[in-house]
């Protein structure tokens, strides 16, 4: 049997959407010139691959983000001009946008704990 030892959700991005994933908090991990980055948070890392296309954002996909307050993550999208679409359900408020190649993303304040 094997172990696996690291994991990544890799998206056909790069440049633009590597400055903009540190602007909403992420680090930046890893670079390899323009052949592949990585951007980390909590528990996640995403890898950045460029692609020749652009708006290939996956609907199929998304990547989400948990906070304690939305209102911080509010205002600094506001300042980064970023529309967002706020929304609840049973589990919590959720903010949801998308990166500058369509990918969609959201951060969520938990009204059940932790997750």
């Amino acid at each position: 049997m094997y172990s696996i030892t690291t994991s990544n959700v890799t998206i056909m991005i790069m440049d633009r959407a590597i400055e903009f994933y540190k602007a909403i908090g992420l680090e930046l991990k890893q670079r390899w010139d323009n052949h592949y980055a990585q951007v980390v948070a909590p528990g996640v890392v995403i890898g950045s691959h460029p692609s020749n296309k652009t708006g290939n954002g996956n609907a199929n996909i998304s990547i989400g983000f948990g906070v304690e307050k939305l209102e911080e993550v509010k205002k600094r999208l506001n300042e980064l001009h970023v529309p967002f679409d706020l929304s609840d359900d049973k589990a919590g408020d959720i903010l949801s946008f998308h990166d500058p190649d369509g990918t969609p993303l959201y951060f969520m304040q938990s009204k059940i704990g932790s997750w």
